[in-house]
């Protein structure tokens, strides 16, 4: 057998491959021989067909197997002897000439790209600092007060926040159109459910009260038959409701699975799960500045074949999370081009992240990872049961090292990176800014 190599690209590679004949010959020999020995046709018992009749059954297959075999070893003894590392599979061409007493084909494949982490000094970092403190612990407890909210009905005009029961009728051109009418329809005026416009035209009335305006839908209406069309509604106004919180005692304390109801267990487990999840969002947000720093210092060609992959996998995962949601993915196609920008960065930190790794040592130590557990468990109910269930198994445990590695990469770079710390408000980094 002949190789030879050629670098057509940066990352492609191009190995010719020359296969003697005899060799495959000898090769499908010995498979019709092993094959002679189990195989079964009528009239004949196991092991005693003659091998005439097994070569013209099984003669293609052995000799289709003998060539892959052939070229898939001439293949992996010139990558191993270059010390190349092939990314994804490589695609085998049958040359167009072939020579005397031999089989020639090209291997093209890609290999992974040398790897140089760039020099971070320079890139900013800003670190998020939060304390958590009365004031947050109030703001959450008012949120959960919201989430438990409920509604009496009062005898006046209908206000912001209030929930009103109503019977509508649109029409367009004096028609009632589609999906304009309902009776007994509730919505809390305010909350976003309906058209600005339609809940200003509720404002102030009563129940038993009725009213007929015109209004106009955007332009840019999810109902295409709708969009920026003048319509007309009449609305009568069954009930009105105000919202009414829980008060904060030992009855909501225990709704929140504070036993004994103490209202300031209460407020130190809110503090607790406040600390985690401020801790989390920060973290959050300083390995993405990492992770573009990275991918800003270290411009990398990535194989195409790694891309494909990586892909194909976010579309399987979207499909899986539709699935889950109770759509039909036959219905709604999802295709692997949706994901190629995400993939391709996604496969490029994946490799710098690597070769930081490995240069540095940042993997993940043993009581690294059991102390990340340990904090994940305090969320739940039965912390020591957590843990089993993560020491249980291997798989379950790789993921919490990944997080550990994600967490040493990210302290590294920003000790090399120019970090400074700044102050951020809760309602921003809690995502509830106006």
């Amino acid at each position: 057998m002949e190789q030879n190599q050629e670098n057509p690209s940066a990352l492609e590679r191009r190995i010719d491959i020359t296969v003697a004949l005899a060799d495959i010959e000898k090769e499908v020999d010995a498979r019709l021989k092993r094959m002679a020995r189990t195989v079964k046709m009528p009239g004949f018992r196991p092991g005693k067909v003659p091998m005439k009749i097994v070569a013209q059954t099984h003669g293609g297959q052995a000799r289709g197997e003998a060539v892959g075999a052939a070229v898939e070893k001439a293949f992996g003894d010139k990558v191993r002897e270059q010390g190349l590392r092939v990314a994804g599979y490589p695609r085998i061409e049958p040359k167009a000439a072939q020579g005397e007493g031999a089989l020639e084909f090209s291997a093209v494949f890609e290999v992974y790209p040398e790897v140089t982490i760039g020099e971070l000094t320079g890139q900013k970092i800003e670190r998020p600092v939060l304390a958590v403190g009365d004031a947050e612990v109030d703001k959450t407890i008012d949120v959960l007060r919201k989430q438990r909210t409920t509604f009496s009905a009062v005898d006046r005009a209908a206000a912001d926040g209030d929930r009103v029961l109503i019977d509508f009728t649109g029409r367009k051109d004096g028609e009632v159109f589609e999906g304009g009418q309902a009776q007994d329809f509730p919505f809390v005026i305010g909350a976003g459910a309906m058209l600005k416009d339609f809940e200003t035209a509720v404002l102030g009335l009563k129940a038993g009260e009725s009213k007929t305006f015109d209004m106009s839908f955007p332009a840019d209406y999810h109902a295409q038959h709708l969009a920026g069309q003048a319509v007309q509604f009449e609305v009568t106004v069954k009930a009105v409701e105000e919202a009414v919180l829980p008060v904060v005692d030992a009855d909501f304390a225990k709704s929140l699975g504070v036993a004994d109801g103490e209202v300031a267990k209460l407020r130190e487990e809110v503090k607790a799960n406040l600390e985690r999840e401020v801790k989390r969002r920060i973290q959050a947000r300083v390995k993405e500045q990492v992770m573009e720093a990275l991918i800003a210092v270290t411009p990398i060609e990535v194989p195409k074949a790694l891309v494909q992959a990586e892909a194909q996998q976010l579309a399987e995962n979207a499909r899986r999370d539709l699935e889950m949601r109770g759509l039909k993915t036959k219905d709604i196609p999802v295709d692997p081009s949706w994901f190629g920008e995400q993939a391709e960065r996604r496969v490029k930190l994946g490799l710098i992240m690597a070769e930081l790794v490995k240069v540095n040592e940042l993997h993940a130590k043993p009581e690294q990872v059991r102390a990340l557990v340990e904090e994940m468990a305090q969320s739940y109910e039965d912390p020591a049961e957590l843990m089993r269930w993560y020491y249980a198994q291997p798989e379950r445990l790789a993921q919490a090292e990944a997080v550990v590695i994600e967490d040493n990469v990210v302290a590294w770079v920003s000790s090399k990176a120019d970090a400074t710390d700044k102050e951020v408000a809760f309602d921003e980094l809690m995502g509830n800014a106006a």
